[in-house]
């Protein structure tokens, strides 16, 4: 037989692409993990006793939160400098049942949309 040498597994080249794999697949977490930060798809609402009702965003990291608790509710001011409680309702506020928050896939549409996203 002639002295044929096979390459190392652990050779420049492979340890190249080891790391570029990794590299790319933590830039797709990060990236699936910004969608869904954007589209408001993370975070969980609450089904017990206390659940997070509604959010409106006031400013770009401020927003008003009602909480219900238990059989009260609770509006709650959420900004860079933590919670402020802003002040409990002795009347309940009933949401309309109109539109719901839209599916995934009609989100994903209305982003795809906007200004300056790939088409």
């Amino acid at each position: 037989m002639t002295g044929m040498v096979q390459p190392s597994p652990l050779s420049v080249g492979s340890m190249a692409q080891l790391t570029l794999s990794l590299i790319a697949i933590v830039a797709l977490i990060l990236a699936i993990s910004w969608m869904m930060k954007r589209l408001k798809l993370a975070g969980p609402r609450g089904t017990g006793e206390i659940a997070v009702i509604d959010q409106v965003s006031v400013g770009p990291r401020e927003r008003i939160v009602l909480v219900r608790v238990g059989e009260s509710q609770v509006l709650i001011g959420i900004g860079a400098s933590g919670l402020v409680p802003l002040t409990p309702l002795t009347a309940p506020i009933v949401l309309k049942g109109g539109p719901q928050a839209p599916a995934f896939a009609e989100r994903l549409r209305d982003f795809m949309k906007r200004p300056g996203a790939s088409e």
